[in-house]
């Protein structure tokens, strides 16, 4: 599968009608309150073939785990899953994550996490997340911050080892055969980025303040880098990196941390841990361009997932969501979350087991599953918008992901 170069811009002229602007803020759509038009996609890319991954390739937190965290420290608990896979299946979530309808999308299966050993099938990709994973090392364990120590340097170590083990064994036949990408899936792969939320957060937690928390962004940011030109060095072509979400939207962030009247907007949303996550996702783009001059065989695509987050909360009842602050799955108090009692909770009541935190009547409607991630309702609705490329710089569709553009607003 060639990574083509091509003009996102007709004839090599005028910006097409519609395009959000690749240099603005990524919470530009959200501020305006409105979600950009459908893009109408020029001829010189439209004309290309769609990349038909093999495989995808994920590194991330929560926001796309599908079992490391589970498979490490046990398994979510019910009643996460009860929406599409009807059981716990490894996610922070009711159903599918955004990394989920990625891989419908592309006619493949879901991914099964590295750590796991029972019923992986690895033949089609592999998942490297962990829920509570940082870009950079936190030095602390999973009982004293809630920080997974599987930071995206341990999942680098992990893709790398996965890499170099895999045609070997799967030359030995039989299982491996099965259960192993072909060796060329590694070039041909989608490689997919969901981090740096929790880099933010663990901040927060330690009481650091945002401009503290900014401070070490570019350390952060660095370490991200690093990963990327690993990969790539290793073979990989094809980055798809979202951005990282409005944490002062969260009720876990609205419930935990110190926040005066004054720093909420009309939105309920506290406005400090959102200006810090626009602060990232600035820089995180000015990284991917950089990384776009540095690596001149890949292809790879920032997508602003910060604006169709925020727009769940600014928009929830025009698009069909309610109560979008509070959570579905929790226990008590103005969110609905309870950081000592969270989704699935149990005690101990006349010696049987009790769930107290348990889920809504529909979270079809609810914006919030737990706290902190979003419901497979969200998801899927934030991944119809996303999957054209509407939200992605350059702006071309998932499927064309594999294509480099030479258009010099991307690419220079």
């Amino acid at each position: 599968m060639p990574h083509s170069l091509v003009s996102l811009r007709p004839n090599g002229g005028k910006a097409v009608d519609g395009w959000a602007d690749p240099l603005m803020g990524s919470s530009s759509l959200s501020v305006r309150g409105s979600l950009p038009k459908v893009i109408s996609l020029p001829s010189p890319l439209t004309s290309l073939p769609t990349c038909e991954f093999p495989a995808i390739f994920n590194l991330g937190d929560s926001n796309s785990d599908t079992g490391g965290l589970s498979a490490a420290f046990g398994q979510a608990p019910y009643p996460h899953g009860i929406t599409h896979f009807h059981h716990p299946a490894g996610r922070f979530c009711d159903g599918r994550l955004l990394i989920d309808f990625i891989a419908e999308d592309l006619g493949l299966p879901y991914l099964s996490a590295y750590l796991d050993s029972m019923a992986s099938n690895f033949s089609h990709g592999a998942n490297f997340a962990t829920a509570g994973s940082t870009i950079r090392p936190q030095n602390t364990s999973m009982t004293q911050s809630g920080v997974s120590p599987i930071s995206l340097d341990v999942q680098y170590v992990q893709y790398s080892d996965f890499h170099q083990r895999s045609p070997v064994l799967r030359k030995q036949g039989g299982v491996f055969e099965k259960l192993l990408p072909l060796e060329d899936s590694f070039s041909r792969a989608l490689y997919t980025f969901d981090i740096g939320q929790n880099d933010l957060t663990a901040g927060y937690k330690l009481n650091v303040t945002t401009d503290q928390v900014k401070a070490y962004v570019p350390d952060v940011l660095h370490q991200f880098s690093n990963v990327v030109k690993g990969i790539y060095t290793q073979g990989g072509r094809s980055f798809w990196v979202h951005n990282t979400g409005p944490v002062g939207c969260l009720p876990f962030s609205l419930d935990r941390f110190l926040i005066t009247a004054a720093q909420v907007n009309k939105y309920g949303c506290a406005t400090p841990f959102n200006k810090v996550a626009q602060f990232f996702n600035r820089r995180l783009k000015d990284v991917v361009y950089q990384l776009r001059k540095d690596l001149p065989l890949a292809a790879i695509t920032y997508v602003d997932v910060y604006s169709l987050k925020y727009s769940l909360f600014t928009q929830a009842k025009k698009l069909g969501f309610k109560d979008p602050l509070r959570a579905c799955c929790g226990h008590g108090g103005k969110y609905n979350f309870n950081s000592k009692r969270r989704c699935g909770s149990k005690i101990i009541e006349n010696g049987k087991e009790i769930v107290i935190a348990n889920a809504c009547k529909d979270p079809s409607v609810k914006v919030i599953w737990d706290g902190i991630h979003f419901t497979e309702a969200a998801n899927r609705w934030m991944f119809k918008q996303l999957v054209n490329g509407s939200f992605s710089d350059p702006p071309i569709p998932l499927k064309m992901a594999c294509h480099r553009t030479t258009d010099s607003l991307y690419y220079y």
